[in-house]
């Protein structure tokens, strides 16, 4: 069964940075395609980034040039570097597989706020 752990979610004012991590137990990690998502109150969870086993990389319109997705294969975990942060970003984080999630983790709620 996989487990999916977010965590290095917070509080942090408006341009400020977060680094969250998501370590990934009980799947064949290096071959799995890995996303981001989010999920505010009140709406559907969507995909903020995706990478691939080849570590080619994609972006939801709103975070490009503001996230970065990145893999380390050896610790079975994916990152989601996020910069210049805005209040919209407030939502609860997930790692999960990409396009065909498994059963989802806890998540790691991140605010941006004043």
């Amino acid at each position: 069964q996989v487990q999916l752990v977010e965590s290095g979610g917070g509080l942090v004012q408006p341009g400020g940075s977060l680094r969250l991590s998501c370590a990934v137990s009980g799947s064949i990690f290096r071959i799995t395609a890995m996303g981001w998502y989010r999920q505010a109150p009140g709406r559907e969870r969507e995909l903020v980034a995706a990478i691939t086993s080849d570590e080619s990389s994609t972006y939801a319109e709103s975070v490009k040039g503001r996230f970065t997705i990145s893999r380390d294969n050896d610790k079975e975990t994916v990152y989601l570097q996020m910069n210049s942060l805005k209040p919209e970003d407030t939502a609860a984080y997930y790692c999960n597989r990409w396009a065909t999630p498994w059963s989802w983790g806890q998540g790691t709620q991140v605010t941006v706020s004043a």
